[in-house]
């Protein structure tokens, strides 16, 4: 079954993940003292939090949608 907002919500999920980790290793190499500023990587990733929050609450939706339109059907 093809479902948009599942595979929406899914899709803004990874790219979510995607962003925390490479965030996430801009503020290691920060960290390592190679004179990389952590100040972006940390402001996006607390963005790419908020997108991946976003995203489960997309396929929330959508499964509780899926699951209300088959107890219609039952």
């Amino acid at each position: 079954m093809h479902i948009p907002a599942l595979q929406t919500g899914i899709a803004g999920i990874n790219n979510g993940l995607d962003g925390l980790r490479r965030n996430a290793s801009e503020i290691a190499r920060a960290t390592s003292g190679d004179g990389t500023d952590s100040t972006r990587a940390l402001v996006d990733l607390r963005a790419d939090q908020r997108q991946v929050e976003a995203s489960v609450k997309v396929v929330k939706a959508a499964d509780e949608m899926l699951g209300s339109l088959l107890d219609v059907r039952a």
